[in-house]
């Protein structure tokens, strides 16, 4: 009796085995990057563009450099990053076609109420001036934390180091222990700058994701051509990558800038987190006709 009800319990289990592989086409496998996570976008999104393709969705969330590297390696399909300087090397070198824009905000600098160094409002080059002397000053009142993982919100930061006339490796990078790096993702970032009182450059949708948990207060928050925030899709090129699953990647993307998906990412969050790239309110996408067209 016990072997026949062994049996019976294997068979159904290779039952419901087969019948997950008949009722689903496959899996695709994206990796994208750390704040669609931890805002809980692409969760949201996630059930919506399985249904849809009637695909598993494996994702990897990671910070763009990693990314990337998963897209070269052919772990995915496709990639969603946001920093143009590593985003160019990617497309010059051929691994990654048929980029779109779908969404975009903007970083912002998050820091102490107090705010010790008069940052508040500031032009963001001129803030991070403030913080680099008050830091190598003062290090043990003044700190600022950094993700220091190749990611996109890191790129930005070097880019702002730049426009405050530093150069990141030489006088930033190892210069104190004011200047702290997770190597993590946003949210635990967010997370020990708050537990070092310090100034941190963050996504602002993962900011007010996370801004219940936290001490700190946004600083400095303007929308300009310096803190834009562009989330890019690409998929990853067969030419390269011979296992790629080109079709779902080319559908995947025109899923993501399509008039549905684009009007769910704009109210995600109350309308607070992302704007969708056909919000025209900040000119993002200079070219926005040619972004939107599907890709063939």
């Amino acid at each position: 009796m016990r072997k026949a009800i062994y049996c019976l319990l294997s068979t159904i289990a290779l039952l419901a085995l087969l019948a997950g592989f008949v009722g689903c086409a496959g899996e695709f496998k994206i990796a994208t990057t750390t704040s669609l996570y931890d805002t809980g976008l692409w969760s949201y999104l996630e059930p919506l563009f399985e249904k849809k393709e009637n695909v598993a969705l494996d994702i990897i969330y990671a910070g763009t450099g990693a990314a990337l590297n998963q897209g070269k390696s052919g772990n995915v399909d496709a990639v969603i990053v946001h920093d143009p300087d590593q985003e160019k090397s990617f497309v010059n070198d051929g691994w990654g076609i048929d980029k779109r824009s779908f969404a975009y905000n903007f970083f912002m600098i998050a820091g102490p109420s107090s705010d010790p160094l008069g940052i508040k409002d500031l032009n963001p080059a001129d803030a991070f001036k403030k913080i680099a002397e008050g830091g190598m000053k003062d290090p043990g009142k003044v700190k600022f934390v950094s993700r220091g993982d190749n990611s996109g919100t890191h790129g930005a930061e070097k880019r702002l180091w730049a426009a405050a006339g530093y150069d990141y490796a030489k006088d930033i990078e190892k210069s104190g222990k004011w200047y702290i790096e997770t190597g993590q993702g946003m949210g635990p970032t967010l997370t020990m700058a708050n537990e070092q009182n310090a100034y941190v450059l963050c996504d602002g949708s993962t900011f007010t994701s996370y801004k219940g948990k936290l001490a700190l207060v946004a600083l400095v928050k303007k929308t300009a051509a310096e803190t834009l925030n562009v989330y890019n899709v690409y998929a990853i090129n067969p030419d390269k990558i011979k296992t790629t699953q080109i079709a779902i990647a080319k559908d995947f993307i025109n899923w993501l800038i399509s008039p549905d998906v684009q009007k769910l990412i704009g109210q995600y969050g109350g309308g607070s987190l992302f704007y969708p790239i056909t919000d025209t309110t900040y000119p993002a996408i200079p070219n926005l006709a040619d972004n939107m067209k599907p890709v063939q």
